[in-house]
């Protein structure tokens, strides 16, 4: 439990460097692109919107821990059910649209 709690703070810290619009050498395949690549993407919406998806993954996993604590399965269900539909959300939003060109 202290594990998961740990894995929560770290996401609730990435999410507030986020947020603020820094850390995009954090986000995978953008700090893989060549530097004119990267040019043509809007950073700080691309980082806001990492932030706000740490906070909302670390919310479900709040979940997990209440779980554990009050022995109450589906809750553990819940929060992972919870987790892969905001990990397929955030997929499918980054990668439709182009969203976060300028």
């Amino acid at each position: 439990m202290i594990g998961m709690l740990l894995v929560i703070g770290l996401f609730i810290v990435l999410g507030i460097f986020f947020i603020n619009g820094k850390g995009s050498f954090l986000i995978a395949g953008y700090n893989t692109m060549p530097p004119e690549e990267k040019e043509k993407y809007n950073t700080v919406a691309l980082c806001k919107f990492m932030g706000k998806m740490m906070f909302a993954l670390s919310f479900s996993m709040v979940f997990w821990v209440i779980s554990e604590a009050y022995e109450i399965d589906w809750l553990f269900y819940v929060g992972l059910v919870l987790f892969i539909a905001i990990v397929v959300f955030m997929l499918v939003y980054v990668n439709t649209k182009n969203r976060f060109k300028k």
